[in-house]
């Protein structure tokens, strides 16, 4: 397994458009999925430790969120067959089992994961009302093991100012996970 980092946030980039299958069973494009404030795009899967430290956490962030006017969105495009605790069938059962509040989409072409240049799970793009990137972050400082109760939340509060300003913060610390699983 290999931990990668997310570059810096590329402020102002436009989000990249897609129409990825749900787990409730529904197509969804870009437009369902954003909200008023803006987006949050998660590139997440089910075998990743970082993921699992977190998962309880994005839960909680993202329906904070949704009371700012940010959607969530979450896309798994790792390659299922190296890795059967991705299978669509295990994508649904982690959707039901934590919950979400959000679609978790399935990136089988992986050509969305390519498009956004995302490179680890946990990854996070998050966009404005004009759908414009503002975060390229982590959630917080938790790790494959997560972090105490106190700690910052990075994306919440860069998301939470994105809603407010349409701007996010100047300084962000990066996303840290396994790699994508690439198809050969």
């Amino acid at each position: 397994m290999v931990s990668l980092e997310t570059p810096v946030c590329d402020f102002g980039q436009p989000i990249v458009d897609f129409e990825l299958p749900g787990v409730d069973g529904k197509l969804w494009t870009t437009a369902d999925c954003r909200g008023d404030s803006g987006l949050l795009v998660m590139f997440i899967c089910n075998h990743c430790p970082y993921v699992k430290a977190i998962r309880e956490r994005i839960v909680r962030d993202t329906r904070e969120l949704q009371g700012f006017g940010i959607n969530s969105v979450a896309i798994m495009s790792n390659d299922p067959t190296e890795y059967a605790e991705d299978s669509f069938e295990n994508m649904q059962k982690v959707a039901r089992d934590f919950d979400f509040p959000f679609p978790y989409l399935l990136d089988e072409s992986q050509q969305v994961a390519q498009a956004y240049g995302a490179v680890c799970t946990p990854d996070f793009f998050g966009y404005n009302a004009d759908l414009m990137l503002q975060y390229r972050g982590r959630l917080d400082e938790s790790r494959k093991q997560t972090a105490a109760a106190e700690v910052r939340r990075d994306l919440f509060e860069a998301m939470q100012q994105v809603a407010q300003t349409g701007h996010g913060p100047e300084q962000q610390i990066p996303s840290i996970g396994c790699s994508i699983k690439w198809k050969i």
